[in-house]
């Protein structure tokens, strides 16, 4: 179950952190991944890791708020690989963390160029190349903080407004893409250990504060973000799109 093999993914954020989980996850189901993110150093040695898997993979510069540079990404996945069948829109930022009235507009622009202006030209970029075999996967990473949960997260609204934007987008995209043959779907992790979130986990009281509150009674891996991307990916998933997963080991349930 939930093997990609033949399968051709691009991966944006993936030189580390979730998006880095996820390629390697990916290779380890059969997909060959195209690893793509700001430094291709840093991607190649993703790459260098699919690869002593036995995997296949390919290192590319992105920045996904350049229409050139997304397009230029397909391009070079398709010349090596011959198709594209997944797109996994991780790339990302949490930054900086202010309160709303100390936040500029330059700030405000960043984030929503990186979030949501990203997650638009990697998509419209992989649906023309996926419409042609009508068969393909978009996975979003949104987030808990999305809104519409009945609480908020300080000094990160910028962020809050991305996510729930792409929420908005997924349950969009999964409307226009179905005749397409193409499932769009978004995680919305937890509290995963990574670098974006390790500011918030600073202060050991902190985490303390997000363990009381989750269930699991542990934070999130990567690898647990990975795991659900695969399963998104897959011929199993075949009936879920529109879909918001959440793995948060709980957090919401509280």
């Amino acid at each position: 179950m939930f093997s990609l093999k033949d399968k051709v993914a691009i991966i944006t954020g993936a030189r580390r952190g979730i998006g880095r989980s996820i390629a390697l996850k990916m290779a380890e189901a059969g997909a060959k991944v195209a690893v793509t993110d700001i430094d291709e150093k840093e991607c190649q040695l993703v790459v260098d890791e699919i690869k002593k898997m036995g995997g296949e993979g390919l290192a590319i510069k992105v920045d996904v708020t350049k229409k050139d540079e997304v397009e230029n990404a397909v391009k070079k996945t398709i010349e090596k690989f011959g198709k594209l069948d997944i797109l996994v829109n991780n790339a990302g930022i949490c930054w900086p963390l202010k309160p709303l009235t100390e936040l500029t507009e330059e700030e405000w622009n960043k984030i929503m160029d990186i979030n949501l202006k990203g997650y638009f030209l990697c998509a419209q970029a992989a649906v023309k190349e996926m419409a042609k075999n009508k068969w393909g996967r978009i996975v979003n990473i949104a987030s808990i903080a999305s809104g519409g949960q009945g609480f908020g997260f300080s000094n990160i609204s910028h962020y809050v407004a991305t996510k729930g934007g792409v929420i908005g987008l997924t349950e969009s995209w999964a409307d226009e893409f179905a005749p397409l043959g193409i499932n769009v779907n978004a995680i919305c992790p937890g509290i995963i250990r990574t670098a974006m979130v390790d500011p918030f986990l600073a202060d050991p009281k902190a985490e303390e504060g997000f363990l009381a509150r989750i269930p699991k009674k542990r934070l999130g891996k990567p690898e647990d973000i990975a795991a659900a991307a695969v399963f998104l990916s897959s011929e199993e998933a075949d009936y879920v799109t529109g879909a918001a997963l959440v793995v948060d080991g709980g957090y919401l349930s509280m």
